[in-house]
């Protein structure tokens, strides 16, 4: 840690007194001082270490999202309307690691931007557009998978219509541009000067409090509410359908009440009138294994079966693999929200208390952390996806060990 001389510390009084009656050349200073050059913080052995895992977040960032999109370039399995959300996050938090991630790690070691006004601008731009984008993919996301669990109907009747989430993701670019972008490229020509010193980059409404708390409330607050507001309604839904399930048994009901409990349910979601495949290539047989199982176990009941009683056995069979299915929808969804929640809460309220103190009131080296904590996020979402969901853990298994899938494929048939 780099220490002052009394000479050095009277100097930057100095510096703070002249400058208080010129606010903008104030929090010029102040980023200047806050933002001094690592080099002289750190020795080099720590410099090379902290390099070296900066670039290996981005390689993690880069390959797992690549992985992401040829999974779902190869199978066409995973080309359904809710995994089209996934392909639009995994392609956002790769060019944050292509793009944003390299450009910023010598910046970050030296203190200083040698790449001139145009780059840092464009930079600038893209870093808030990806990591905005990447927020609003997160939403969207959970809030198909709460149309999926609460809406069955609806939503299965929609599945084929591919316009409907082409047009939902060009829109969450479209907002996720007006939200940063346009603040970032007109606010010096609009103010009429810039606060940004020459050999720094960041953005010019870097301590304006009140334009950083209502762009983060549209940014973090706004979508963290909406994610927890479908999370807790897709967890009440099931709940409410478990205990629906507990209370009525699967013996065969009375043909004059079947239609009636069978449209009941379907207004609930209960069922849909075709059901997604499973998840998994083993799980496609269970339905088959089950009703196998069912017709050794009671071979007396076979003797006796009627249409009715065979409705009423297909229907509670899937009733129960719906209810399943939307478990695991339900845990994927809340484990990605809370990975979201995590990575953005610290980087969101040290900015807006930042801005409010015009960057004296918090130690840069922890707004560094919260900063890069936004990127850990975009590299962990790959790792999410075949931890959560199933589909893609055997789509990554196809790619990275074909002839371990291949074995496996050929022992489930």
């Amino acid at each position: 840690m780099r220490f002052f001389s009394q000479t050095e510390l009277t100097w930057i009084r100095d510096m703070d007194n002249s400058t208080a009656e010129t606010p903008h050349v104030a929090g010029a200073f102040n980023e200047t001082f806050s933002t001094q050059s690592p080099s002289s913080e750190f020795s080099l052995g720590v410099l090379v270490l902290l390099a070296f895992l900066m670039v290996l977040l981005a390689l993690v960032t880069i390959l797992g999202n690549v992985l992401v999109i040829l999974a779902f370039i190869m199978d066409r399995s995973l080309r359904h309307r809710s995994n089209y959300y996934f392909l639009n996050l995994a392609i956002s938090d790769f060019a944050v690691g292509a793009f944003c991630i390299p450009i910023y790690i010598p910046y970050s070691l030296t203190g200083k931007w040698h790449l001139g006004r145009g780059i840092c601008k464009l930079w600038l731009a893209l870093d808030y557009l990806l990591c905005t984008a990447s927020v609003f993919n997160i939403v969207l996301i959970s809030y198909d998978r709460f149309l999926s669990v609460t809406k069955a109907v609806s939503y299965r009747a929609q599945q084929g219509i591919t316009s409907n989430p082409v047009i939902k993701m060009v829109a969450i670019w479209v907002f996720a541009f007006l939200l940063y972008c346009p603040a970032i490229i007109f606010w010096e020509h609009v103010a009429g000067h810039s606060v940004v010193p020459a050999d720094q980059c960041y953005a010019e409404f870097f301590h304006n409090w009140y334009f950083l708390l209502c762009a983060s409330t549209l940014e973090f607050f706004v979508p963290l509410l909406s994610v927890t507001y479908f999370n807790v309604h897709i967890f009440h839904n099931i709940r409410r359908r478990q205990q629906l399930g507990s209370t009525q048994d699967c013996e065969p009901p009375k043909s004059d009440s079947l239609s009636w409990r069978f449209c009941f349910l379907l207004r609930l979601g209960v069922v849909s009138p075709s059901l997604e495949r499973e998840d998994s290539v083993s799980s496609t047989m269970r339905p088959k294994k089950d009703s196998l199982a069912a017709e050794s176990s009671s071979p007396s009941r076979s003797s006796s079966v009627t249409p009715a009683n065979d409705f009423s056995v297909s229907f509670c069979t899937k009733t129960r693999s719906k209810l399943q299915q939307d478990k695991k929808i339900a845990k994927s969804l809340a484990i990605i929200v809370c990975v979201f929640a995590i990575c953005w809460a610290p980087y969101t309220l040290l900015m807006i208390i930042r801005g409010a103190c015009k960057g004296t009131c918090v130690h840069n080296s922890l707004y560094e952390i919260t900063f890069w904590l936004l990127w850990i996020n975009s590299s962990l979402n790959p790792f999410l996806y075949p931890l959560c969901h199933d589909k893609f853990r055997m789509a990554f298994m196809k790619i990275l060990c074909p002839k371990k899938f291949a074995t496996l494929r050929s022992g489930s048939f």
